[in-house]
């Protein structure tokens, strides 16, 4: 199904790439600071998830019409940027972390798979990459589209994960009630808007 040596050519790239930080790593660390890790691993799938699902469209072809079509990029990106905006928003404007719950574990996974599916270089880039690696007469393309992708998302699991983990142990040793947590993971979210504001499709 995968060619042998492009799949253990393969795994060390995507390693490489899970640990270089990005908006998938900053939106965990967010969640973790805020709501803690349990927050923070549900996000980490969403997002792993988000990027099976973009890897799967890339391999039916799909990611070409994003790739192609300047008005459906610009849609799917502006969508994405209103939504960490309304969420950098709702949280400034929640209670006091004293009278809050954290986020549901639930919400997060959601959560991390809308900004995941809103972010239309995440397509762009498993076209330009993945497609190195994929031997046609090794099988079928979608099935190694799939297999590589399986590898990513499982690496950004785990790696955006511990990132999560690790800044929801700093969020729960500050003290309750304390607006910063929020102020934080605020400035992610808009951090994350205006970056997906000024990407450029190439």
């Amino acid at each position: 199904m995968v060619d042998s040596v492009m799949l253990l050519a393969f795994v060390p790239a995507g390693l490489a790439l899970n640990l270089t930080p990005g908006a998938d790593m900053a939106f965990c660390l967010g969640q973790g600071m805020r709501s803690g890790p349990r927050a923070a691993m549900a996000a980490s799938g969403g997002i792993a998830l988000g990027a099976f699902i973009h890897t799967f469209l890339a391999g039916l072809g799909l990611g070409a019409l994003v790739a192609t079509v300047p008005l459906a990029f610009e849609v799917i990106r502006w969508a994405g940027v209103a939504y960490l905006l309304w969420l950098a928003v709702q949280t400034l404007h929640a209670r006091p972390n004293v009278d809050r719950p954290p986020v549901r574990a639930a919400h997060a996974f959601r959560t991390g798979l809308i900004v995941n599916l809103s972010n239309p270089k995440v397509i762009l880039f498993v076209l330009a990459f993945v497609p190195q690696f994929v031997v046609p007469e090794a099988g079928p393309v979608l099935a190694q589209f799939l297999v590589f992708g399986a590898i990513l998302s499982l690496g950004g699991f785990v790696i955006n994960g511990a990132v999560g983990v690790f800044a929801g142990g700093i969020g729960q040793r500050m003290a309750r009630g304390s607006r910063v947590l929020d102020w934080i993971t605020a400035t992610v979210f808009a951090g994350l808007a205006v970056r997906l504001a000024l990407l450029e499709r190439a």
